[in-house]
């Protein structure tokens, strides 16, 4: 028996009428739900119509419209609206491809890679498709679940969600956050901008955010939408006492120690030229990118391109660890001096900027090595590294472990401060001429904020990369006769090459920073998956 679907009244579609062989039921839209088991959704992978039969996709949302019987009209347009633009290829239902391009696309405050995770939320019988009827179970049994939480959040009763409730709230659950946090939580999910979230902006905001436990969502707001890109290169994230009992903070680590090293490898040809050309490229002797690519290529072949990789992701771990560990106590030697008022972020700017000098001082000689190792030629390691760290503490003492140490500290200073102002400065520039309804940017202008504000920090501080590259390589190289001072080199440069003598290699590094950036703004949401 088929089942074929009319919106006319039963007079009119023959119900109940049957021609020949085939037994054909006619069923007024209204009385559908009698003959919900009758009606199957298809399974199959491919794109084909959501009910068997020939019928549209308005009528099959329609039909599963009908299902849910007391659902208002007003109601049913609010999810439809939701569903059309989760449903990317419009065939009608949602499948992990549509849901994973929406999350991209129509909320990216939830990190795509969740979308498995919700997959399963709103379709438990794992039939790798959702349909309108699944959907608006999920949206209506999420929706309960939020409102339960916001009543819990709304301490006052006034229907509306401000930064003192939601920073009281979520210090009764253990997970405290300061007022700066709590108010960039707030903005984020304010749609109006009345410095409050009212329960319909709760709602859309973390409607499709697969948990329904507070204390994770709230893990969630602080690790996914209080660390802006233009902090993240210079402030470790703050974890709470609890997290770190729980060790939360070392899976964050790990996770982004592992990011670091895909990102470091996948950038390690860019990293190479640029070392190469810092070195070897000068006005007598000019060389591109492309004669570099040739000559690195002619010399050791296509895996000479990784030369000095290896003990760039080793020092990963050792360097992110002492990082977080030096911020933490710097942050509580400040907290402690300032008592109970919240710590700015120019103190916690200041506090990473000195735990990444420290960290730094403790890795460099490994930051030598990699620019020699990324320096030699074929069978000049054939024993290893540790041999090759030996050679050069006979050949040169413990001081050429520490070569181009002060241009490698002092860069940080303008890189630091002159990325976070410019950041900044876009970002406010932006929401005032641009988003004058909203109180942050969308992820395209942070990205391309964080862009310009990365770049800025480039020219100012790669002069001083490129005369660390000089000190730390100047035994491997022809040029022995230059100055063996970051003073000297300054001056030498200047005077036989000009400024543009300062950003040799510039072009492959800025290749590598925006590929590295682009990576690292993506994987911080997998950093926070892994931690929970």
């Amino acid at each position: 028996m088929s089942i074929n679907i009319h919106a006319e009244s039963p007079s009119t579609s023959g119900a109940g009428e049957h021609d020949g062989d085939d037994e054909e039921l006619y069923v007024h839209i209204a009385n559908l739900g009698d003959y919900k088991d009758e009606v199957t959704p298809l399974l199959s992978p491919k794109h084909v119509p959501l009910v068997l039969g020939k019928i549209t996709k308005e009528a099959a949302i329609a039909t599963h419209s009908a299902l849910h019987g007391g659902m208002s009209e007003e109601k049913e347009q609010q999810i439809r609206e939701i569903y059309d633009r989760l449903d990317i290829d419009n065939d009608g239902t949602i499948d992990i491809r549509d849901l994973t391009l929406a999350l991209k696309h129509e909320t990216p405050h939830i990190p795509s890679n969740l979308a498995p995770v919700i997959m399963s939320k709103m379709s438990p019988d794992d039939e790798g498709r959702v349909d309108f009827y699944s959907f608006s179970s999920y949206v209506l049994e999420n929706e309960q679940k939020l409102a339960e939480m916001f009543a819990d959040m709304d301490r006052n009763h006034d229907g509306l969600v401000d930064v003192v409730e939601m920073k009281n709230y979520c210090k009764d659950i253990g997970v405290p956050l300061d007022d700066q946090k709590a108010q960039h939580i707030v903005n984020k999910m304010d749609q109006t901008g009345s410095a409050s979230v009212g329960l319909k902006e709760f709602q859309d905001f973390m409607l499709l955010y697969p948990s329904s436990d507070m204390k994770d969502i709230v893990d969630f707001w602080r690790h996914n939408l209080i660390i802006d890109i233009g902090e993240g290169s210079q402030i470790p994230e703050d974890f709470s006492q609890q997290e770190m009992q729980e060790g939360v903070w070392w899976r964050h680590l790990v996770a982004g120690g592992l990011a670091g090293a895909v990102s470091r490898t996948c950038t390690a040809p860019f990293d190479r030229i640029k070392v190469y050309l810092q070195v070897n490229s000068s006005k007598i002797n000019r060389l591109g990118v492309m004669s570099c690519l040739k000559l690195l290529h002619a010399e050791g072949g296509l895996k000479s391109f990784w030369r000095g990789n290896g003990i760039n992701v080793i020092k990963i771990a050792p360097e992110s660890a002492i990082k977080f560990m030096c911020y933490d106590q710097l942050k509580r030697l400040i907290q402690k001096k300032k008592g109970s008022q919240e710590i700015t972020t120019f103190e916690r700017l200041c506090a990473g900027s000195a735990a990444g000098a420290i960290s730094q001082s403790a890795i460099y000689p490994m930051e030598v090595m990699k620019t020699r190792l990324a320096l030699r030629k074929t069978g000049q390691m054939d024993r290893g590294i540790i041999h090759f760290a030996q050679k050069m503490y006979a050949k040169e003492g413990i001081r050429c472990f520490y070569k181009g140490y002060l241009p490698n500290l002092i860069g940080i200073i303008p890189y630091a401060g002159i990325d976070l102002a410019i950041y900044e400065t876009l970002k406010r520039s932006y929401v005032r001429y641009y988003e004058t309804n909203s109180s942050e940017p969308g992820v395209l202008a942070l990205l391309a904020c964080g862009t310009c504000s990365s770049t800025c920090g480039q020219l100012a501080s790669y002069p001083f990369a490129l005369v660390r590259t000089k000190l730390q390589a100047k035994t491997r190289t022809r040029y022995t006769s230059q100055p063996d001072t970051m003073f000297g080199q300054f001056k030498y440069i200047l005077q036989h090459e000009g400024v543009p003598g300062l950003y040799r290699g510039i072009t492959p590094n800025f290749l590598k920073t925006q590929v590295d950036f682009v990576e690292l703004s993506g994987s911080s949401s997998s950093s926070i998956d892994f931690a929970h």
